[in-house]
């Protein structure tokens, strides 16, 4: 008999987790999320494009400045050199549809300057977090959208990898920098993958105050996403892969540079 577990525990990947006293079905399609590496030729079309981004404008904005835009990338050739671009992630060769999304400053400079008026509050760190976290809320908008469409989603964070390249490769204008892409098709059912459990909540949810105790929650994490990760033919826990990533300079991957990128972009993040 196939026994059915809750999607929590399946998120969690703890069997004692067996309902949410509250649900919905956005809830249970936040849970099943997984990311997506293979798709099958299918196009994404126009409609299931339009979708996606009005569900990303209705993420919250800072001060409704709307501070992003999305490069909707459909041409191959194009996919292809920034597949290259991007550590030569096959995702990004396969999938119809890549989403570039910018921290977008641009939009209010050029405003500014058609007004004749003074703007220098972009020169600041805090104007290009702002970019980078609006961004950021849209895309995960856009990706839940996706998977409510039956579509997969993975992001690529390594967009962020060769900056000046990709801004050539998308004519990028001053103050507009690609913060990270969304790799968008139908789900290859044949790929090896399933949801990733995430660290317990004991050790993200603080109560009032920040409790360090909290870390005491990570070697079970470590031994569950071992597990999982076994199922897949992988080697390897939470604890030593966070740590191989945050170790040195050299595991940035030349994204230690991205201070000089965002200056050259015209963004100096003072």
């Amino acid at each position: 008999m196939t026994v059915t577990r809750h999607p929590v525990a399946v998120r969690y990947r703890d069997p004692d987790l067996t309902s949410l006293r509250r649900t919905s079905a956005t809830i249970e399609l936040q849970l099943a999320h997984r990311s997506v590496r293979s798709f099958l030729d299918s196009p994404v079309g126009d409609d299931e494009l339009t979708a996606i981004v009005a569900a990303a404008q209705s993420a919250a904005t800072s001060s409704n400045l709307q501070a992003w835009s999305v490069i909707a990338v459909r041409d191959p050739r194009r996919r292809a050199r920034l597949a290259q671009l991007v550590g030569d992630q096959d995702a990004v060769r396969q999938a119809p549809l890549f989403l570039v999304w910018l921290a977008d400053l641009g939009r209010a400079a050029r405003l500014a300057e058609a007004l004749d008026s003074p703007l220098e509050a972009p020169e600041y760190l805090e104007s290009t977090i702002l970019g980078f976290v609006d961004a950021a809320l849209a895309a995960q908008n856009a990706a839940l959208a996706a998977e409510s469409l039956g579509l997969g989603t993975v992001f690529v964070g390594a967009v962020r990898n060769h900056p000046d390249r990709i801004a050539d490769e998308l004519h990028l204008p001053d103050r507009v920098f690609a913060a990270f892409g969304l790799a968008v098709g139908v789900p290859d059912p044949d790929e090896a993958a399933g949801v990733k459990p995430r660290l317990p909540q004991r050790a993200v949810l603080h109560h009032e105050v920040y409790d360090t105790a909290a870390d005491t929650a990570i070697d079970t994490y470590d031994r569950r996403l071992a597990g999982y990760n076994a199922e897949y033919r992988r080697d390897a826990g939470w604890i030593e892969p966070v740590l191989a990533r945050l170790r040195d300079r050299d595991s940035l991957k030349g994204r230690h540079l991205l201070r000089e990128h965002l200056t050259r972009r015209g963004l100096p993040s003072r």
